[in-house]
This record gives structure tokens, C-alpha cells and sequence, in this order.
């Protein structure tokens, strides 16, 4: 068995792993709260209508009928678009994902607010695409590779093969 360094480069032909999971997995969810009142709501649907109508996904009182919206988008993120008052994480300008838009892209902590109701959202850290590698604040560029493309994704939410390697058999 060969030792290696913690400095030494990775032989030629290595392939990183990325952070790259199955369509929708890391248990992406709301917390969801008001004054002492907590839950959790489960992003298992790829439109999520937030507001007091009755036929909204997410009922919340005392917020307008459609407030703000979260869909699964095909990059395999969760935006959010508020259609009423409330906060977000970023100034709109400031997502490069949607300038000037009441949108936002969620990153594991991102937080909105629908009328007197504050959202966060979380999603297990493997499956969060906002940090390659899994990685925290600062160094990735320095210090770690960049993660390759996003997989493509096929209409039944699973990974499409990558290359013949990939396919089934």
C-alpha cells in the first residue's frame, strides 16, 4: 500500500467526487415559524404555492392568497419568488441567478419572510449545491478545483448518464 502526502497531487486521471446527488434529494424542507408556532414543510413537489388560499400547498394565515412561490427548478435548485410584502436573505439585485427580480435561489439558511411568518430553508449539506464539494466559505477557488457541470437531468427526475460508463446495463 502506497502512503501519500497530504500534499501531494492526485494521480493523472483522478476524477473528483462532486456534490452532485439525485434530483431533489437532501430532504429539502421549510422551518417554518410565527411567534411560538413551529413545523416543517417538505419540499416533495417541484411548485409549492405559499399564501392563505385554500388551494395553495402551503397554507398560512394572515398572508395574502398567493404570497410567494418555491419551484424545482431543472438545475435541481429551489427558488423562491415572493408576489407580496415580505423579506429575503439578498437584495434582488444582488442574486446573480435573477437581478432585479423579488427572486431568490435558497442555499441551506436562506430565510424569507410571507406576512408575519419567517421561512428558512434547509436541505441535507450533500445535496445543497451552493458550496462545491460540500465545501465552506472561502478557498475553492484557491484551493479546491471547480466541481464540473451540474448532471443533466431526465424528465423522471434521475440522473442522466454522463457517458457510457454511466449507463445501466
Amino acid at each position: 500500500m502506497n502512503a501519500r502526502h497530504i500534499d501531494d497531487r492526485p494521480d493523472e486521471g483522478y476524477t473528483p467526487g462532486t456534490t452532485h446527488a439525485e434530483r431533489g434529494a437532501g430532504n429539502p424542507r421549510l422551518r417554518v415559524r410565527r411567534d411560538d408556532e413551529r413545523t416543517e414543510f417538505a419540499l416533495d413537489v417541484d411548485e409549492v404555492r405559499i399564501g392563505s388560499a385554500a388551494g395553495n400547498e402551503l397554507r398560512l394565515a394572515d398572508t395574502e392568497p398567493v404570497h410567494a412561490t418555491v419551484v424545482h427548478d431543472d438545475r435541481d435548485e429551489y427558488v423562491v419568488t415572493l408576489h407580496a410584502d415580505g423579506e429575503m436573505n439578498s437584495n434582488p439585485d444582488a442574486d446573480a441567478t435573477h437581478p432585479g427580480e423579488r427572486t431568490e435561489t435558497l442555499r441551506t439558511g436562506s430565510r424569507f419572510t410571507v406576512g408575519p411568518w419567517e421561512l428558512v430553508f434547509a436541505r441535507d449539506e450533500f445535496a445543497d449545491h451552493g458550496r462545491p464539494y460540500g465545501g465552506r466559505l472561502g478557498g475553492e477557488y484557491s484551493d479546491q478545483p471547480l466541481q464540473p457541470p451540474r448532471p443533466d437531468y431526465d424528465g423522471d427526475g434521475e440522473r442522466a448518464p454522463q457517458s457510457d460508463s454511466d449507463a445501466e446495463v
